[in-house]
């Protein structure tokens, strides 16, 4: 509850206080490339239920057609300005209205599409226990998945294989010991990352 509450604050103030900006990336957006402000992505939230996930749109129109992991900074679908989006990870910033509807929290564990949550095994599935978050640990961790994906002959294969157990071991471990204070920690240690 005290959590809920947590969410509903932060998410509704930070919606308030980053208006202008969130005003201006949209413009941005706008002007670099044709397509909407918004892209929008069905992800697998608490207890395996989907729902729509709101981001920045970053890529080109129908750019999710040609996969779904990205892979390094110079994938050729990034728009020019959703280069910088995600390198700072603005494009994140419109998941407040996910925190704000009770979708997602601040911090949980990054929501997954169906697809790859279809590989996980029983003790994995433990991970949809809690509700989704904008940040968590394994996103402090793996903040450039992108680049490190690059390196790899088949990403994909990578991913499913090597990175994503990872991050499901790292987030079970934080379902485990979620509390308020450590929220808060993971929330500080991912704005100083992103620095």
């Amino acid at each position: 509850m005290l959590k809920r509450l947590f969410d509903i604050i932060f998410s509704f103030f930070g919606l308030v206080l980053l208006f202008p900006i969130l005003l201006f990336i949209s413009i941005l957006i706008v002007i670099d490339s044709s397509g909407g402000i918004f892209y929008f992505q069905k992800r697998v939230g608490r207890g395996s239920i989907d729902f729509r996930l709101f981001k920045f749109r970053t890529m080109v129109t129908d750019a999710d057609k040609k996969g779904l992991l990205t892979v390094g900074s110079k994938d050729n679908r990034i728009t020019k300005i959703g280069y910088y989006l995600r390198k700072y990870k603005l494009d994140e910033l419109p998941q407040l209205l996910n925190v704000l509807i009770g979708d997602m929290s601040l911090v949980g564990p990054r929501p997954e599409v169906r697809k790859y949550v279809k590989l996980y095994n029983e003790n994995q599935m433990r991970v949809l226990n809690v509700k989704p978050g904008i940040t968590d640990l394994a996103s402090i961790r793996f903040i450039n998945e992108n680049e490190i994906l690059e390196g790899y002959e088949n990403p994909e294969e990578a991913y499913v294989n090597e990175i994503m157990p990872l991050k499901l071991k790292i987030n079970l471990e934080y379902n485990s010991k979620a509390n308020l204070i450590t929220d808060i920690k993971i929330i500080f240690q991912t704005i100083l990352k992103i620095i």
